[in-house]
């Protein structure tokens, strides 16, 4: 008789497991990503079938029985605010009930803290909240709370790693709101793995999402991320969760971005701005005008863009150097906006505008730390690079925005008349724009726009 096999190969991608090591994953054609790790000794570890079983026979449901979906009721109501503006924005509009959340972002960065204050805001609006931490003792995480302010009754920790006892602990207390940090460190005696492992937070994340759909709890995960930037684990733990937050931001600076990357309940494209102060983190109401201070007057290669992060404008400023190059090929450099993105556009100002930058090192710069992707950007990346190689500063008071193609035209983009309106509040003056877009905007004597159709009208305008 052949023996039961007791250790298997994963993918630390995707979770594909295999009885052999592979080179290249068969599933994400991932390479070098095939560690070796014991399996699950008891593969009925209340799974999936068993434990919904379980919660909803309590429930009053049949078991295994399906109902119609008309009769299903879900009203937006259900959402539970946690009174931080920022984060209910990017949750989309506050925390559904029996929601699976995963937070990730680099050591530093404010996850706890703002997990934390959102605990301190729930308990003081009456909801029962239960903080379990892998990772501090109790001691420990009163004295990060005393910055916060005075604890509600309704606030309850708990120190514990072990899975099997936090499942207890869940089922007798049933709390509306649970907050796991991290996810890393919690571990399941029936899988022969250390904590942190690919089968350790495979296995675990899928028990605290049948928990949190059977008994009806809203579970946060705080998620350690590996070095470029990805929730360290398998890659199928973001697509187990409902939502996938990732906090960003220079841990050096003051302020910090919570962005969405995946939200069943909600929109992918919204953000929420946050600043580090000594009392935790406050909310930043207007990140336009944050992103702004200490801007230069009258500098070249200083453009003003205004972007979309989902329902909401924000105005960046763009930094471009361009010298000339003392070495045979010249030196290209992104911060912040997309490296091969700007090269693009240089080749379309080299070909269309006839602006010769191929014997030129240049610098991008996305000023305060901002990572951008957005196509008005490029309009912006553009008169900033002819600003500086021509050494010639902008209008005064003028914002771009607009999409920049491989013929040199400039596009429409989404959304032209809420970008113009936070200009106009901010105080500017100018907006060059797109042609196409000034046929959908309200005439406004607050604003002068100026539409342009190709790169060849932008560079006239230096």
């Amino acid at each position: 008789m052949a023996k039961s096999r007791t250790t298997a190969f994963f993918c630390k991608e995707c979770g594909y497991e295999s009885a052999k090591w592979s080179g290249q994953c068969p599933s994400c054609k991932a390479w070098n990503t095939f560690v070796e790790e014991p399996v699950v000794k008891e593969k009925n570890v209340k799974g999936i079938v068993n434990i919904n079983a379980k919660y909803h026979e309590t429930a009053g449901v049949k078991k295994a029985a399906p109902v119609r979906l008309s009769s299903v009721t879900a009203a937006d109501t259900d959402r539970i605010k946690t009174d931080i503006c920022e984060l209910d924005r990017v949750l989309g509009g506050g925390i559904v009930e029996g929601s699976l959340v995963l937070v990730g972002g680099d050591p530093g960065i404010g996850k706890s803290t703002l997990l934390l204050q959102m605990c301190y805001n729930l308990a003081k609006n009456g909801n029962s909240v239960l903080y379990i931490s892998g990772e501090e003792s109790l001691g420990q995480i009163k004295l990060r709370a005393q910055r916060v302010g005075e604890a509600s009754d309704n606030l309850m920790v708990l120190c514990e790693t072990s899975l099997d006892t936090i499942e207890n602990v869940l089922e007798n207390v049933k709390p509306q709101i649970v907050v796991i940090d991290s996810i890393q460190t919690m571990y399941r005696e029936e899988v022969g793995a250390a904590p942190g492992s690919v089968s350790q937070v495979r296995e675990t994340t899928a028990v605290l999402m049948q928990l949190a759909k059977g008994l009806n709890i809203s579970i946060f995960i705080v998620g350690h991320v590996t070095k470029e930037g990805v929730v360290a684990g398998p890659r199928m733990l973001e697509h187990m969760v409902d939502t996938v937050l990732y906090f960003e931001g220079d841990k050096n600076a003051a302020y910090r971005i919570l962005r969405s990357v995946k939200n069943r309940f909600g929109s992918t494209n919204e953000i929420g701005v946050f600043e580090m102060r000594q009392e935790g983190l406050a909310e930043v109401a207007n990140p336009s005008e944050y992103m702004l201070t200490g801007r230069p007057e009258e500098a070249s290669g200083s453009v003003v863009v205004c972007l979309l992060e989902g329902t909401r404008p924000i105005l960046v400023e763009i930094q471009a150097l361009v010298c000339d190059s003392k070495f045979g090929m010249p030196r290209r450099t992104a911060a912040g906006a997309d490296y091969n993105r700007v090269n693009l556009l240089m080749a379309v100002l080299e070909k269309r505008a006839g602006i010769h930058l191929s014997g030129s090192d240049a610098y991008v710069n996305i000023a305060g730390g901002m990572k951008v992707n957005e196509p008005a950007m490029d309009l912006g990346i553009v008169m900033a690079l002819v600003s500086s190689f021509r050494n010639r500063p902008m209008m005064e008071n003028t914002i771009v925005f607009g999409e920049v193609g491989l013929a040199g035209e400039v596009r429409a983009v989404s959304q032209p008349q809420i970008r113009i309106n936070e200009a106009v509040k901010l105080g500017f003056g100018n907006c060059i724009l797109p042609q196409v877009c000034l046929k959908n905007i309200k005439k406004t004597d607050k604003i002068n726009l100026i539409g342009i159709s190709s790169v060849k009208d932008a560079v006239k305008l230096i």
